[in-house]
This record gives C-alpha cells, structure tokens and sequence, in this order.
C-alpha cells in the first residue's frame, strides 16, 4: 500500500477528470429496447405493470399503491421532473412498454451512478430481454461515458433483487440498517456496485450469454450467466477436467 511522506496509507493515485453528465439515451438491443421515459408511454405501462401484473411486483419500492393511470403517471412524472433522476422505459422488440429503469444518484464529478426505481412487468421478469436491458445500462455508463462506479440498492429483505444484481457481477458492499421508513415498515438497504475495474469480466460474461448460440430452439438458455461469466480460459479449464 502506497505511504505519504507522512507515513500514513493512501489510496492509488488516479488520473481523473469529471466526466459527461448521465442524460436520457435510446439504447437498443436484440431483444429490447431502452428509452427515455415519454408520457406516450404510459398506456403500455399501465397495461404490463399494472393490469397485466400482480401488486407484488411494487413491494419494495417506497411508492404509492398503483390503482391505475394517474397514480402511475403522477410517479413517473416525478421522476421525470428530478433533476437527480433519469428515468427509462424498458420495451420489447414488439414496442411494448414491459417496464422502468433509472439512473439516480448522478456524480458526474466522481463517475459514479445508479441504476433504481426499477419495475419490471411479471412478462418481463427472468426473460433474456429483462438482462440485456440491465447490460444496455451498464454499457453505456462504463463504455461510452467512462463512469468508475454503478451502483444498485435495494431492501435487504428483496432477495430476488440482490440475486439478480449479483447474477449481472454487482459485488455486495454491505447493508445500512434503519436506512429508510416506507409502507409503514422499517428498510435496511444493502449496497452493491460494478467499479470500471471489473466490468470487462461482467460484460463479456454477459456477452457470451446473450450469443445466439446460448439458447435453444425454445428460448430456454443452455448456460447460465453465472457460468458464462467465468472467463474462457477458465471455462475451458473446467470443461477439460469435467471430461
């Protein structure tokens, strides 16, 4: 570890400069589509999040109950109007609105951000779309704006969200406890995070469970990103030993 003339640890130096703001982008994929957020989308939204799913899929976040078109809209309308806040729209190759992401907690001058408020439609959830539209953010944060840091939060009882983060390479950092009053209930908050160091290994992995070749006739995948995000020189170490 690096000393001052102090004798004192430092950190690594770094050679740094703020870069870009993060700012609503179209980013496009195979299978979905990430846009920024649009009133003109709010009739689809309504359709996949509200009426075409359970209210168990806003559960933990510290929103209104969603009873329809206005309440929905007055949410995203407010996030829209944060400055601190980036809202997207999640859609499927066919179009359809099927969910909402965001990037929160914008420092341009550190390089960090995060992605939140996030709702997927039931549709949506565990399909090859819902992980490429999370890649899609990760990339454009870390390949195209040169960002350190990427950020997910979420309620450390939401273990569905925490798997999922961890199934993308996001690192468990640790939980602040009586972090938020929502619902009426206590929330601790568990921290996770992507640094610029780590991303190449999580985005070939995800890369490689996004080729064609990963999935069968039927969609279903033949690896699991967990596996695909071994690096080849290792996964074919393993392969060889397996057989």
């Amino acid at each position: 570890m690096r000393r001052n003339e102090f004798d004192q640890p430092i950190g690594d130096p770094v050679a740094w400069s703020p870069r870009p703001r993060v700012v609503p982008v179209r980013l496009a994929g195979s299978h979905c589509t990430v846009e920024p957020y649009d009133v003109s989308h709010l009739d689809g939204l309504v359709a996949s999040l509200i009426t075409g799913s359970s209210p168990r899929i806003w559960t933990y976040l510290p929103v209104p109950e969603m009873t329809g078109r206005a309440v929905l809209g007055d949410w995203l309308g407010s996030l829209a109007e944060d400055p601190s806040a980036v809202p997207h729209t999640i859609s499927r190759s066919d179009g359809r609105p099927v969910g909402v992401a965001s990037y929160l907690r914008l420092d341009e001058a550190n390089g960090s951000v995060e992605v939140g408020a996030i709702v997927l439609a039931e549709e949506l959830q565990r399909t090859t779309a819902a992980t490429e539209a999370m890649y899609l953010m990760a990339r454009h944060v870390f390949d195209d704006l040169g960002y350190r840091r990427y950020e997910w939060k979420c309620d450390s009882c939401n273990l569905p969200s925490r798997r999922a983060a961890e199934r993308l390479g996001f690192r468990y950092e640790g939980t602040f406890r009586n972090a938020l009053v929502y619902k009426g209930r206590n929330r601790d908050t568990d921290w996770l995070s992507i640094t610029d160091a780590e991303w190449p290994e999580s985005r070939d992995g995800i890369e490689r469970w996004l080729e064609p070749g990963n999935f069968d006739d039927s969609g279903g995948q033949v690896e699991p990103l967990e596996i695909r995000r071994i690096p080849r020189r290792v996964s074919q170490s393993v392969g060889r030993l397996a057989n």
